[in-house]
Order: structure tokens, then C-alpha cells, then sequence
């Protein structure tokens, strides 16, 4: 060790960096434990972001990443922080572009004039200068890339160290296992067809919410939603027909409720919809304007115009009377039946 001019000793440079090392790996056991005690995509994708922004110091920070099953494209999740977004710009960068290619060939950290020099993809290259990152993060899973980070200016305006790029290369390591994870639950609890909540997962997710409701004495609604006819419609137009009916009203009903709220094929050509935090009131609203929308707008289906319409029961959760979900379940049918009874094409309150 060498004497400092006050008697000290000073540590020599290779220990303050395994100091650091430690320090980074520990940091790092920590992120990992953070971002897979969740599979819930939009809370792990606000944690990732908040991660970068938090240990980099950073005043922006987005991703981009497929939207769902069956999208080809990364496009720039809704959660994105700081930056300023053109809503007249598709921010979307496909799945098979060249730059895409080069970030799982060239596994590393790219300013964006770096990028601009190596890659010869235009069209990608000018979505990410609508948003003038900083840095450019790439997400890597078992060779394949699962999303892409951006960041932008830092707090104390200083650029990116090597050490630095390498330590936000290991968190792009961890959050693209967690969002590999989290798709791989995605899709386990998806209904193929409608891209909507299969109904084991509404069976098991309107148990927490009620649970949820229960304790922090919140508002649930529930919404049981069938579509009108479809047996004669079926046989008149073909299964087909049936399953682009199916898949139509199915993506209306998504449409038309809030990302925190919970839309399922409960089974055949019936829909429910769980919506947190809404009362009866406001759950009718919402019941009104999926109705509306879905009688208004039909499907084109082998260049024939199709009408379809639907019948709707919604219920309050009440923590008296709603011990199980069975008694919720029953109440919010019954009112759908009630509405197919009373006429169809109509929302009945119970």
C-alpha cells in the first residue's frame, strides 16, 4: 500500500475495482430478483425502465417491444418516460429489418450516430432520431432479441462509460429473460383465437381482484357478455364466419375497456369482462359503449358486410354477499340472460 501525505494508507486502484465489481454484482442479483417477482407485462416493463433510469441516473427512458401474440413488430410501449413523442409517427420498427439483425449479430450498447455509421437501414434508423436517444440497449434471450432499450440525456449530462455499457448490457441480459418469461406466461394464459384472457386465468385472476376489492374496500364490476344469435348464424354463414365474428367482437371488447382491466372468452361466443376499481355506474358506461360500438361496426367477411350484436349482464361485487365467485359469476350471467330474454342488444344491471 502507498502512504498518503496525511499518514494514511490509500487502497490500491485493483481492489477499489472488485470493490465496484462486488458492488455491481450484488446490484445486479438485486435487479434480477426485481424484475422476475412479476410476470405481469406492463408492471415489469415500467420496472425495467424505472431500473435504467434509477442506476444511470437518466431523464428518459423507453422500449421498444412486440405488443402482444401474433404481432411481428417492436413498437414503443406506451410506458416510455421523458421522451416527447410525434403522434403522427408510427414508432414501429420491424421485426425483420436490418438493424434488428445487426443488434443480434453485434450483442452491445450503440449511441446513435454509431448505429447511423454501421447500419444501412434508413427506415428503422429514422424512428429512432424522432426520439434522439442517447443509447441504444439492445434486449437478448437464447440469441434473440426481444425488445430494444433507448435512454436518453442523464442528470449530470455526462456520456457512458465502457463499465457503464457493459453493466447495462447485463440488465438488457435479465429484463429480456423477464420479458421472455412474461410472454411465455402471455401466452399460456391466452385464448388463441380472440387473443383475449383464457377463461382458467379469468377463473383464478377474479379471485385476487375480489380479494383485492375486499381489502382495500374498492368498487369491481363484472361484465358477462354473449353474442346475439350465434347458433343461426353459425349455420347460415359457415364456422368460419363464426370465428371472424368471434374474433371481431373480441378485439371491439378490448378496444373499448382500460389496460388495467381484464377481458376473457369465458367460453363458445361468450365474453367477460372484469374491471377494477369501477363501480356499477361507471361499469355500465362502459357495458353501453362496448354494445354501441359492436352493433355499429360491422365485419367484412368474404366481401359480405355482417351485423352482429350483443346482450350484456353486469354485477357489483358486494364483499356481503359474494363470498365465492360462484355467487358474482351467477348474478352477472343471469343479468346477460335476462338482457337475450328482454330483446337482445341490451345491458341489463343485476
Amino acid at each position: 500500500m502507498n502512504d498518503n501525505n496525511d499518514g494514511g494508507f490509500t487502497i490500491p486502484v485493483e481492489i477499489e475495482q472488485y470493490e465496484r465489481k462486488i458492488y455491481d454484482l450484488k446490484q445486479l442479483i438485486e435487479i434480477s430478483k426485481g424484475l422476475n417477482s412479476t410476470l405481469e407485462y406492463n408492471t415489469l416493463i415500467d420496472s425495467i425502465l424505472l431500473t435504467c433510469m434509477g442506476q444511470m441516473q437518466l431523464l428518459k427512458a423507453g422500449i421498444f417491444l412486440k405488443k402482444g401474440i401474433g404481432f411481428e413488430n417492436y413498437s414503443l410501449h406506451r410506458n416510455y418516460k421523458g421522451f416527447e413523442i410525434d403522434h403522427s409517427i408510427e414508432y414501429d420498427i420491424r421485426a425483420d429489418s436490418v438493424l434488428i439483425r445487426f443488434l443480434a449479430q453485434n450483442y452491445k450498447c450503440y449511441p446513435l450516430d454509431e448505429l447511423e455509421d454501421d447500419v444501412d437501414d434508413q427506415g428503422s434508423l429514422m424512428i429512432l432520431k424522432a426520439l434522439d436517444p442517447t443509447l441504444v440497449v439492445p434486449l437478448v434471450s437464447k440469441g434473440i432479441i426481444n425488445g430494444i432499450i433507448i435512454l436518453g440525456d442523464r442528470i449530470n449530462s455526462k456520456g457512458f462509460t465502457e463499465s457503464e455499457k457493459e453493466y447495462l448490457l447485463n440488465i438488457g441480459s435479465l429484463a429480456g429473460i423477464a420479458i421472455h418469461n412474461a410472454f411465455l406466461y402471455e401466452m399460456a394464459t391466452t385464448d388463441m383465437m380472440t387473443k383475449l384472457k383464457s377463461h382458467h386465468y379469468f377463473h383464478s385472476i377474479i379471485i385476487e381482484e375480489m380479494e383485492r376489492a375486499r381489502n382495500n374496500r374498492i368498487p369491481l364490476t363484472l361484465l358477462m357478455i354473449d353474442v346475439d344469435n350465434f347458433k343461426k348464424f353459425n349455420d347460415t354463414h359457415g364456422h368460419s364466419a363464426g370465428d371472424a365474428v368471434l374474433i371481431h367482437v373480441a378485439k371491439q371488447i378490448k378496444d373499448c375497456v382500460r389496460q388495467i382491466d381484464i377481458a376473457a372468452r369465458y367460453g363458445g361466443e361468450e365474453f367477460a369482462v372484469i374491471l377494477p376499481k369501477t363501480d356499477i355506474n361507471l361499469g355500465l358506461i362502459v357495458a353501453e359503449r362496448i354494445r354501441h360500438t359492436i352493433e355499429h361496426d360491422g365485419i367484412i367477411y368474404e366481401d359480405k358486410q355482417l351485423k352482429v350484436t350483443i346482450s350484456i349482464g353486469l354485477s357489483q361485487y358486494d364483499p356481503a354477499m359474494d363470498i365465492e365467485k360462484k355467487s358474482l359469476i351467477e348474478r352477472a350471467d343471469k343479468a346477460m340472460y335476462m338482457s337475450k330474454a328482454g330483446g337482445k342488444n341490451m345491458v341489463t344491471i343485476l
